[in-house]
């Protein structure tokens, strides 16, 4: 600490000069988009940050908010945890949402389930076309091993722990950690079972929509893949923006596109019903 600000009032003056510094990777307050899509008023925007590289977000949604995801530079990777926000035991469940939709690959109409049978948010678009539902995210171990320090608060910040510091502004634990989705990065199973990475970079401006079809909680985390081959710990800003939207109505064709996630509305359905 310099001379200066170990006086208590030139480090209050100090950091009240600071008011209203602006960096890439903050949270704009209150929010402000110029993209937004038509037919979405300013008024209706909830959130609009920038996660760093190496960063994470959380946020509370509400049944029917649009979240939009960009990668920025091509290279970001949105690991996402999924919880429902008014009974947090409910969470994202990886297996189930692959097993239920007969299907590993994430894409647009694709949903993301809960361990109770329910959607937690849809995709409604979706450019990217590369997600990952097998490999989960990095911790300190693999990045130790990988870069030489995997520490929450070194040059290598990791997936896992930057999921506890999300999760912890929820009033949940490293406990509720559970496995994750990877977008916009992906990975392909071979015909012998070999798991290719599918990392890039790609091109700029990449963009995923998540319909919240319950209140969830939203904690994202910014790092690298953890099968990315690169030797250099490679990650780019996400960007995220959400509105607030319409509840899925009972002729959304997402939600009509097959047997199985019918029922998944159904249960959602039923379960506001009370």
């Amino acid at each position: 600490m310099s001379e200066a600000l170990a006086n208590p009032l030139a480090a209050r003056d100090h950091a009240r000069r600071m008011a209203g510094a602006v960096v890439e990777a903050m949270p704009v307050l209150p929010p402000v988009a110029t993209d937004l899509p038509a037919g979405v008023q300013a008024d209706d925007l909830l959130w609009e940050e920038t996660i760093a590289a190496g960063g994470y977000a959380s946020r509370r949604l509400t049944r029917g908010t649009r979240l939009r995801l960009i990668d920025l530079k091509g290279d970001a990777c949105a690991s996402l945890l999924l919880f429902n926000a008014e009974m947090p035991s409910e969470r994202l469940n990886v297996a189930d949402t692959v097993k239920v939709q007969w299907n590993a690959y994430l894409g647009e109409g694709k949903l993301l389930l809960s361990d109770m049978g329910r959607v937690l948010m849809s995709i409604s678009a979706d450019d990217a076309g590369l997600h990952d539902t097998f490999c989960g995210t990095s911790n300190a171990a693999t990045n130790a091993a990988k870069y030489g320090d995997g520490s929450n608060s070194g040059p290598h910040p990791n997936g896992r722990d930057r999921f506890v510091l999300g999760v912890a502004k929820h009033g949940l634990q490293r406990r509720d950690v559970h496995p994750c989705v990877n977008l916009f990065k992906g990975a392909r199973i071979e015909a012998d079972g070999t798991i290719t990475p599918q990392v890039g970079p790609f091109e700029p401006g990449r963009s995923v929509v998540l319909r919240a079809e319950m209140d969830v909680i939203v904690v994202i985390a910014n790092c690298p893949h953890v099968l990315d081959p690169r030797p250099e710990w490679t990650v780019t800003p996400l960007r995220a923006t959400a509105w607030q939207g319409p509840v899925t109505d009972t002729d959304d064709p997402i939600r009509n596109a097959t047997p199985e996630g019918l029922r998944a509305f159904q249960n959602v359905e039923d379960y506001f019903r009370r």
